[in-house]
Order: structure tokens, then C-alpha cells, then sequence
């Protein structure tokens, strides 16, 4: 049963017809008596409560109200409706612990979606409490989508388990880790496993967002809106809509364009830039940062309501020097692809060589990693990898410059940008391989979605698979 708490009854009965069309047992409370008279009675999976009562519109009893219920009920999960938000209420609110806090009035198809999201999170978390067993790779890969993603260590397999357990819910991700961890790579498992799979998975890198160009990138714009806007534009929420929206680098992004982001993320609405017309977007989001948001928070560069909209699941991975035992996989799982790219099917690395890279410093970790095989690949003649093939490469990783006998196989620093040598190697993979979308993708370490943005980024012909 849901239990709806507000004072209002016009509000109690439009919320309990809405309920009851979406398969609820509902009961009402217009006060603080009613509504524990009726949790004394009834078993109730799920409470929306109204911030306000009487004249009072503080929000304080609300606010109290939230945390008698968390008090007597720990795991139940409540949802916060008021008329008269504020961002303190909904920060003050989400501390003590509701699911979630949405403004009248409200849409009632997000609403519907923030109850459904709310309660399966809470099934999941309880579930998560009773499991005593530790889960395995095998296991793991028969349940799930797993891409790209390489490696047996616990504290991995423990980020994909719950990668399992949220990717059918709604629920908001952040993805916290340093550089390099892969967290592009566990967004794509989220929407890859969930129920927006068939949608569009749509990837921003918020740090390479200028904030002039910040609402035409996201939201989009029509013609005329600013100088040089000759076309419509279409931003990315609306490319992402019924799909996955993954926000990468969002510890970049500043204070105004956060209280752009935060409108989209709380109310699922937006205007394009140019246009008075409201479009409302039916999105799940997942955000990514390698800084710690919460220091931000306290130097006041990162909004506090912001970062709890944002991080209702939060998944921290762990570092490359945390997991050491995978550098091996992850070894041999570059120079199985790479072999292949470059046509040099007969690849392999000694086993002192495996050893030595497992105790090197990687700060970059998996994409420093992949650099350095990568690099080591093109700069040797030999099949057998051995430590020296390794040892001279691994200095200039570290100290980012350029080693000379490259200059006939790598492009010299300046003739060809990052994207370039990109497009360029997508197309000798999709030459190498005739077009067969799945294999390019294996053998170039992405998804087949990933792939497939790229190719229809950079206008490269393909033939569906």
C-alpha cells in the first residue's frame, strides 16, 4: 500500500486516482494521527508526504514528519511533494533520508516513474543486506552485459554486482574514480542492462563544454537564437530521450551552468535555447567525475542539491594499483585486439614481462596501461613482448614526451589531432575486419553502441550486423 500524506484533499484524491490507476493499494492521511494510525494497520511499501500543513509553509513539519517515519520505519522509502520548494528543504529533506523530492505540480508520468524507482532501489538495498555470499566473475557474465570491461578482483566484481542490482531501476548513478578507471565503461553496463538498452545511450563530456556553448549543447537551439546559429540544433537530453544520458566530468562543470543542469535533472523539463516552448525528457542519468564532490560542496564550488539529485546510487572504482592481479587480463586482452588490428595475429608477451608490469606505477591506470602496450606494439618488430620491449616505453609514458624511432609509425606531435588518429584507426579496423560492425567492435575494445556512435559521428559507412 501507498500511503499519500497532505493535507489538501483535492491533492489526496488526485494523487490515490493516479496510484490506483498504476496498480497501488492507496490510503490517505491529511495529518501526522491519521497517517501512523494507518501504518500501525497496514502494510506500507511506499509514503508521499507533503512538506506543509495548515498555514505553515516552512516546511518544517514535513520535515519532522520524514523523520518520525525514518525513525519508526528506517527502510521506508518516502517521497517529498511540495508547492513551496525551496533548495534548502529539498537538501535538509534528502539528508534525512527520502528517496527523493519533487515540486507541485507534478508530471505524472515522472512521478509514477520516481515511485516505481524508489521502490525497486529499496527491494534491491534490501536484498543487498541479506547476501552473504561473494559473487564471481562467471556468474556475473552470465547475468550481465559486461562489454569491455576486464578483471576478477572483489572490489571489481563487487562495482558490476551492483551494476546488476540497480541497471533495471531509474535510480541516478555517479560514478566516482580517478582518471583512466573506466567509468565510461560501467555507465555503458548500466544502459546496456537495463531497460533503456534499445535506446539511445548519449555520452557529454561536460569538461569540454565552454559554458557560452553549455545550454546549446545540452538543451539545443533554433535558428537565430545567437550569432552563427544558422540551424536548429537538437541537444543531447533530446537525443537521449527514453534512453541513458551519461555526464562525464561533471566535477567541471561551474556554478551557473549547474543550476541549468539541476532544473533538467529535478523537473525533466527544459526550453531550448532560443525558444519559450517547454519540452519535457523522459531520461535516466548517470554522471562520472574523478574529484571529490563533496569537498566541493564545502568550498562551495559544487551545488549540495545538485550532488544529492545526482547520486542516488553512488559506485566508486578502484584504481589500477588496488587490483593488481587483473594487469595480466588486462595485458593480454589489449594485445589480443591490437594483434589484431594491426595484423599481427602471432603476439604474445613473456611471462617475466606480465610480472614486471604488474608492479609498475600506473596513475594513469587502465588507459595509461593501454597506451603503454599499445605504444610498446607499434614501436616493436619482434611477436614475443619481453620487459626491455616495455621498459623504454613505460619513461615516456610517464613523462609524456616522444620517442624518436615512433616518428615512422606515429604521427608527429601536432599533425594529427586526437579525433583524427581515431577516425583513423576505426577505419583500418572496419577495412581489416569488411565492415562486420560486432568483430571491429570487440577488437577495438568497445561496445557495439559505442562503435556505432562513432561511426555515424565521423560519417564511416557500416552494414548492420
Amino acid at each position: 500500500m501507498i500511503l499519500i500524506i497532505d493535507d489538501d484533499i483535492a491533492v489526496c484524491t488526485s494523487l490515490a486516482l493516479l496510484m490506483r490507476k498504476e496498480g497501488f493499494d492507496v490510503a490517505a492521511a491529511q495529518n501526522p494521527e491519521e497517517a501512523f494510525a494507518i501504518l500501525q494497520r497496514h502494510e506500507v511499501i511506499l509514503v508521499l508526504l507533503d512538506m506543509n500543513f495548515s498555514n505553515n509553509t516552512t516546511g518544517e513539519d514535513g520535515l519532522a514528519l520524514l523523520q518520525q517515519l525514518k525513525e519508526l520505519k528506517p527502510a521506508l522509502p518516502v517521497v517529498l511533494i511540495t508547492g513551496w520548494a525551496t533548495i534548502d528543504l529539498a537538501v535538509k529533506g534528502m539528508k534525512l533520508g527520502a528517496a527523493d523530492f519533487l515540486h507541485k505540480p507534478w508530471q505524472n508520468a515522472h512521478l509514477v516513474q520516481v515511485i516505481r524507482t524508489a521502490l525497486v532501489v529499496n527491494k534491491k538495498e534490501t536484498a543487498k543486506q541479506q547476501e552473504i555470499q561473494p559473487t564471481t566473475r562467471r556468474l556475473l557474465d552470465k547475468q550481465l552485459d559486461l562489454g569491455q570491461i576486464v578483471g576478477n578482483d572483489p572490489s571489481l566484481l563487487q562495482v558490476l554486482q551492483t551494476v546488476g542490482r540497480i541497471a533495471q531501476t531509474d535510480a541516478s548513478v555517479l560514478i566516482l574514480g580517478e582518471s583512466g578507471t573506466g567509468k565510461e565503461l560501467i555507465a555503458e553496463a548500466i544502459h546496456q542492462n537495463s531497460q533503456r538498452s534499445k535506446r539511445p545511450f548519449v555520452k557529454v563530456n561536460l569538461g569540454g563544454v565552454s559554458t557560452n556553448l553549455f545550454e546549446s549543447e545540452l538543451f539545443g537551439h533554433v535558428r537565430g537564437a545567437f550569432t552563427d546559429a544558422r540551424f536548429d540544433r537538437t541537444g543531447r537530453f533530446e537525443l537521449a530521450h527514453r534512453g541513458t544520458i551519461f555526464l562525464d566530468e561533471i566535477g567541471e562543470l561551474d556554478l551557473s551552468s549547474q543550476v541549468k543542469l539541476l532544473r533538467v535533472l529535478q523537473d525533466r523539463t527544459y526550453e531550448v535555447l532560443g525558444s519559450s516552448k517547454t519540452k519535457t525528457v523522459d531520461v535516466r542519468v548517470v554522471c562520472a567525475t574523478n574529484r571529490n564532490l563533496e569537498e566541493m560542496v564545502a568550498s562551495g564550488a559544487f551545488r549540495e542539491d545538485l550532488l544529492y539529485r545526482i547520486n542516488l546510487i553512488t559506485l566508486k572504482l578502484p584504481a589500477l594499483r588496488e587490483r593488481p592481479d587483473d594487469i595480466p587480463l588486462l595485458v593480454q586482452f589489449f594485445i589480443h585486439n591490437l594483434g589484431q588490428i594491426y595484423h599481427r595475429p602471432n603476439l604474445a608477451i613473456s611471462r617475466e614481462a606480465l610480472k614486471w608490469l604488474k608492479q609498475l606505477n600506473l596513475p594513469g591506470n587502465i588507459r595509461q596501461l593501454k597506451n603503454l602496450v599499445e605504444r610498446t606494439i607499434l614501436v616493436s618488430t619482434k611477436d614475443l613482448l619481453e620487459i626491455e620491449d616495455f621498459q623504454q616505453n613505460y619513461q615516456i609514458s610517464n613523462q609524456k614526451t616522444t620517442v624518436e624511432n615512433q616518428k615512422s609509425i606515429l604521427p608527429d606531435v601536432g599533425s594529427m589531432t586526437l579525433e583524427e588518429m581515431e577516425i583513423q584507426m576505426i577505419r583500418r579496423a572496419m577495412e581489416f575486419y569488411r565492415g562486420k560492425v560486432a568483430r571491429v567492435a570487440k577488437a577495438l575494445g568497445l561496445t557495439r553502441s559505442a562503435l556505432y556512435r562513432r561511426l555515424e559521428k565521423f560519417n564511416i559507412p557500416f552494414d548492420e550486423d
